[in-house]
């Protein structure tokens, strides 16, 4: 069976899954006051940092319309959609539209979407279980029903520079704690079951925080030497790789990967934010 993997473009692909004909992304639209940005292989992130520094306004995204995903089904006989959190965005909802529409057309058709209930490399991994699965020749059935039991079972976790961004656009709606950011606290923030964001601690400076961040990540995650970690960050490399490097002192995992995060990802960690999922 042939099979197509498409993430929303909030979901980090690898250099191999780049390659790999399998995976593709979906693009959303990013707008810093009256310009707009795609987020596809055109997206220079120093030049969105820029603009979002320089402007006064938040920067703002908007979903890939359902045509979007439906031109990227191809021939595939297999077509799994994997968006952002439907809690945080309408990219989940515009992809189970394609579906429908497509589903109409060809009504035997093996197409699904998954609720990532996460987002930026949350969603990678997910693709990857995806394509694990495809990859072992399991049918269309079990792979949806394992991928969802893997969803249940993941988490993310962040530790941003700021929360701004995630505070303007209404993403921070359940959050009660009151971040004092005049005192340098950084809140180490994660995902619900349910796909929205929560606070799980905080420290004072960034150092203490990915200190915190890597704890809850070793403390929270069962059976490590079978599961992928994921690492993206918005511009510093280095502090992705120092907690790379904590990471694989306290833990051994089946693997780790590090990505630079892409459009979505870079407007909501802002520069120097550091996201995990597992």
């Amino acid at each position: 069976m042939t099979y197509k993997i498409i993430i929303d473009s909030c979901g980090e692909l690898t250099d191999t899954m780049k390659q790999d004909g399998h995976f593709c992304n979906v693009a959303l639209e990013l707008s810093v006051d009256d310009y707009r940005i795609r987020d596809d292989e055109t997206f220079n992130q120093a030049d969105f940092l820029r603009r979002v520094k320089e402007s006064k306004n938040c920067p703002k995204s908007s979903c890939p319309s359902p045509e979007s995903y439906m031109e990227a089904f191809g021939d595939a006989e297999h077509i799994y959609m994997v968006t952002l959190s439907s809690q945080l965005s309408g990219s989940y909802n515009s992809a189970e539209i394609a579906k429908n529409i497509y589903l109409e057309e060809h009504p035997n058709a093996d197409v699904y979407v998954f609720d990532s209930r996460s987002a930026s490399i949350g969603e990678t991994l997910i693709g990857l279980k995806v394509q694990e699965l495809e990859e072992k020749g399991l049918n269309f059935k079990s792979i949806v029903e394992q991928t969802e039991k893997y969803i249940e079972e993941q988490a993310t976790y962040f530790v941003l520079e700021t929360l701004d961004t995630l505070r303007k656009n209404g993403r921070l709606s359940n959050l009660k704690a009151v971040v004092a950011s005049a005192l340098n606290i950084k809140p180490v923030m994660g995902s619900t079951p349910e796909g929205m964001i929560c606070q799980l601690g905080q420290a004072r400076g960034m150092t203490k925080a990915l200190d915190k961040l890597v704890q809850n990540v070793v403390e929270k995650t069962k059976d490590t030497e079978n599961r992928i970690l994921a690492i993206s960050h918005c511009n510093c490399p280095k502090r992705a790789e120092l907690v790379k490097e904590k990471i694989q002192k306290l833990a051994k995992f089946k693997d780790i990967i590090v990505v630079d995060t892409a459009g979505v990802s870079t407007m909501y960690a802002n520069d120097g934010g550091v996201i995990m999922a597992v």
